[in-house]
């Protein structure tokens, strides 16, 4: 049955499970730098160490977790179990530091210590992450949805990660600044586990296609070469989230540190929240616009405002001007990322949408956060410019880094047009 609105229940859980878990990855892709950044390290290679290796743990996690919900059904049991223990491990974060590796192993290089600790729990947390949200909650939103809503909710979810900074920013960033980390860690970690509770005696999940054969083969399925050539459009797609992914990889892990420290804009939280604001209700509105002229055709045009925004970005350097960029820049991101996303679900099969997630995860998260920081990292260590903090020589991030993304995501235009050629010759997929 078609589903022309989304229901109000659905839109509950859409809202509160999405900005839980992106609260959660906030802390993970951008806070976690930063306290690492400040505590810990200034290297911006350390840095890219980090995102690179909790990228591969959450793919590998979601190509598991997402088979296993598909040949179960078990999507409710994933999200509240792994909310709860998601929760515990970002709480965990405020326990790690120099001082306290120092005091277990006084034998090694604290820093040593603590950047190994930091690494492995930082694994841990997305393993558990991916599990619940990208494997479990991501499927289970395919299920909820159907091809004439998915752009509206997909809208609404590409909101999330900046409103969860947004309200990180407001409402917990003072207690980074006075250095309560561990406070700030439980403060986000409790938030995370009791959601978890909550969704384990109220979330629904809708019936759905379970797919044949063994559980090992549901894993591989989706990295058959017979797969991909039974689905092309699908992987076009993906494609396209690739290249838009580590585009924005290149200079997201790196954003604050760049505005605070290069930038030396004191009042960052005001321009964060004023970019975040006025490109979350660009994207909601965008959301319809995308169900009615279809979310592949808008792919090409939502990037190409995306890239005006990281060209805009490169020699803004007042207040007002870095919001007005911004505000471009990640409009069009938020929109790029909701018309691939919901073009993904609208080719996925019936009985694959937790496999899909793995491939959604390989295609958005590990090869951008793999590739993306380092391309990152080699622009700033190139540009050379530093600053002294209590002594220590720091490397700081510089306005190239928006300039080598807009250069990486001019690639995308060659999955888009290839998606765009389909449509127009009514390309059709077989359901293996």
């Amino acid at each position: 049955m078609q589903r022309s609105h989304v229901d109000r229940r659905l839109w509950v859980w859409v809202v509160l499970l999405g900005l839980t878990g992106q609260l959660a990855w906030t802390v993970e892709n951008m806070y976690l730098n930063v306290f690492v950044h400040d505590t810990i390290t200034g290297s911006a290679t350390v840095l890219a160490v980090i995102v690179a290796t909790s990228a591969v743990a959450a793919t590998l996690a979601t190509l598991l977790a997402g088979a296993y919900s598909d040949r179960t059904g078990r999507r409710r049991e994933l999200i509240a179990g792994g909310y709860v223990l998601w929760g515990a491990c970002t709480a965990a974060f405020g326990v790690v530091g120099v001082d306290t590796a120092a005091s277990l192993a006084p034998a090694l290089d604290a820093v040593v210590v603590a950047v190994v600790a930091i690494v492995l729990l930082d694994c841990v947390m997305s393993v558990l992450g991916a599990t619940a949200n990208d494997a479990a909650f991501n499927a289970w939103v395919t299920d909820s949805t159907d091809e004439t809503n998915r752009g509206r909710v997909d809208g609404v979810l590409a909101t999330l990660p900046l409103l969860a900074m947004l309200l990180v920013f407001g409402a917990l960033d003072p207690l980074t600044r006075d250095g309560r980390w561990s406070v700030f860690f439980a403060v986000v970690g409790g938030v995370t586990a009791v959601v978890g509770v909550v969704a384990w005696f109220g979330l629904r999940a809708p019936r759905v296609p379970r797919p044949g054969g063994t559980y090992l083969a549901s894993v591989v399925h989706g990295l058959r070469p017979g797969t991909v050539r039974a689905h092309p459009r699908l992987y076009v797609a993906l494609a396209a989230w690739a290249v838009l992914g580590t585009s924005t990889q290149v200079f997201m892990p790196f954003l604050i540190i760049y505005v605070q420290r290069y930038l030396q804009i004191d009042g960052y939280a005001v321009v964060l929240a004023s970019v975040l604001l006025g490109a979350a209700v660009v994207s909601v509105l965008g959301g319809r616009v995308l169900d009615r002229v279809g979310p592949h055709r808008a792919i090409l045009p939502v990037v190409g405002v995306y890239a005006a925004g990281l060209l805009l970005m490169f020699p803004a350097r007042g207040m007002l001007a870095v919001i007005g960029a911004g505000i471009v820049m990640m409009s069009g991101f938020m929109l790029g990322v909701a018309a691939i996303s919901a073009t993904v679900r609208n080719l996925t099969p019936p009985d694959r949408a937790g496999q899909v997630q793995g491939l959604r995860m390989v295609a958005a998260v590990l090869i951008p956060m793999v590739v993306g920081p380092f391309l990152g990292a080699a622009v700033i260590t190139g540009a050379d410019e530093t600053y002294v903090d209590l002594g220590v020589v720091k490397q700081v991030p510089t306005p190239w880094v928006f300039l080598a993304a807009a250069v990486v995501v001019a690639f995308v235009v060659i999955p888009a047009r290839r998606l765009a050629r389909a449509d127009r010759t009514q390309d059709v997929e077989v359901v293996p």
